[in-house]
């Protein structure tokens, strides 16, 4: 071979991050992303010179732009309507994403349901990729939605959804779920990246041809993430994650990402057999079964999204004689519990190393923020001393590892909540703000100040 011949090796990219790898490998070694890999073109193209063309209409100032039409549509389920910020938006896309066997099915029915039924929104489309239509008529039967302007389709074929748009003219479409749509034009099995790629991309330029508000489900991975490449999350309008423990009736819909409204906000639910219902009131949902006078229970204020929500935090602490004390933790953070519970025992002068602690919420609820800490710690010093909380009082406060108490955001408005819900006495933290004065605070600047609070109770 000649000396001057070069030779052009192929190639890779990650079709998810860009990243370029000399030879195929099966998960990319940058985002860790599986199956992206793919061979890069041997020659590129030259790029053309690029002209101006015809604009589909002409720029004006802001202040002109109609915005009627931009306008959120309810979609009769008032829980979703307050994580969509007032409803759907025409045109947007939006994703709900949520583990098997949570209610995603149940609740986009409802939706359905009720946007058929509402006066004015038009028809109501549903695609099932994951079913047969008889199987979505029956649970549709079971909880109630059927309606005359719902409109049903099993298909797995995004050329055959296409023509269902075309025939049905909805005003809303529902995709179940979008990992389960392939095209014949598009390389790759269902569930692909390529595949739902440009699935998502043909979905959401439809819906904003048509000014079609568009419902996605979408699968999660083991761990709790969006399956799919990450850029399915960048393409879509909204993002939507519904929570939810499988052994409980409550579930969340927190969203993540929202360009037409809060991407903080939180919609609860009750699941039961005839189908979803949303909760206006979640925190009597999670006081209603309390055993009041119960040692090793404590009642905080968590803030999800702008909601507060009461909730209840229990710790049972039993002597052992294992060498290795258990620690089991059940919706809360386990390395927050594991850090108040060295705190505790360092700064409180509670003795835990010789007993397993048990710390759990109530309902199924999820309590990750720090503004639980000091409900924690009281609750397993309540338990390990047998000495009962008051029944009216509750306890707010981040806990430091020098035992200090430190102050949380919107600590009016969380004891507004307490309030309301018939509590009289709070543990603050210093510095706490204006507070309710229906309500005694009494300021806690460390573990102790409380610890000693919990023995003046007695």
């Amino acid at each position: 071979m000649a000396k001057n011949v070069r030779v052009t090796r192929p190639g890779y990219r990650c079709a998810e991050c860009g990243n370029e790898v000399a030879k195929w490998v099966g998960r990319c070694p940058e985002c860790q992303a599986w199956g992206t890999v793919e061979e890069k073109g041997a020659v590129k193209p030259a790029l053309a010179k690029i002209t101006a063309s015809p604009v589909s209409a002409p720029a004006r100032p802001i202040g002109e732009v109609d915005i009627e039409a931009a306008r959120a549509v309810s979609t009769g389920v008032g829980e979703l309507d307050r994580v969509l910020g007032g409803g759907v938006v025409p045109g947007a896309v939006i994703l709900l994403a949520g583990e098997p066997g949570v209610g995603k099915s149940t609740l986009l029915l409802e939706v359905a349901h009720r946007w058929a039924a509402s006066t004015g929104n038009g028809r109501s489309l549903y695609i099932t990729g994951e079913e047969s239509a008889g199987q979505v008529r029956l649970r549709a039967e079971r909880t109630g939605n059927l309606h005359g302007e719902m409109y049903l389709a099993a298909e797995g074929e995004l050329g055959a959804i296409l023509g269902h748009i075309e025939t049905v003219r909805p005003g809303l479409l529902i995709v179940d779920s979008v990992q389960t749509i392939q095209s014949a034009m598009i390389d790759g099995a269902p569930g692909g990246v390529t595949q739902v790629r440009a699935v998502a991309s043909a979905l959401i330029a439809v819906a904003k041809e048509n000014n079609l508000p568009v419902l996605l489900v979408g699968h999660v991975t083991k761990d709790g993430s969006i399956a799919g490449p990450r850029m399915l999350e960048h393409l879509v309008d909204v993002v939507l994650h519904f929570e939810g423990d499988r052994h409980s009736t409550l579930r969340l819909i927190r969203g993540v990402k929202n360009r037409y409204g809060p991407a903080d906000e939180v919609g609860c639910f009750e699941l039961r057999d005839d189908g979803i219902v949303g909760v206006a009131d979640p925190s009597g949902l999670f006081l209603n079964q309390r055993d009041v006078g119960v040692p090793g229970t404590a009642i905080t204020v968590i803030v999800e999204g702008k909601r507060p929500l009461l909730g209840e935090v229990q710790a049972l602490v039993a002597a052992t004689n294992l060498p290795a004390p258990r620690r089991a933790v059940s919706g809360l953070d386990s390395a927050r519990v594991a850090m108040v519970l060295a705190v505790l025992e360092r700064r409180g002068r509670v003795r835990l190393g010789d007993k397993d602690v048990f710390t759990a919420t109530v309902g199924g609820m999820r309590v990750l923020e720090p503004a639980a800490d000091l409900a924690v710690a009281l609750a397993v010093a309540s338990a390990a001393r047998d000495i009962a909380l008051p029944p009216t009082m509750i306890a707010l406060g981040e806990v430091g590892l020098a035992g200090e108490v430190r102050r949380v955001a919107g600590a009016g408005r969380r004891l507004a909540e307490a309030v309301r819900m018939g509590f009289t006495h709070a543990l603050v933290p210093p510095d706490s703000g204006p507070l309710p004065p229906e309500i005694k605070a009494t300021v806690v600047p460390d573990l102790g100040s409380a610890l000693r609070e919990l023995r003046s109770e007695d």
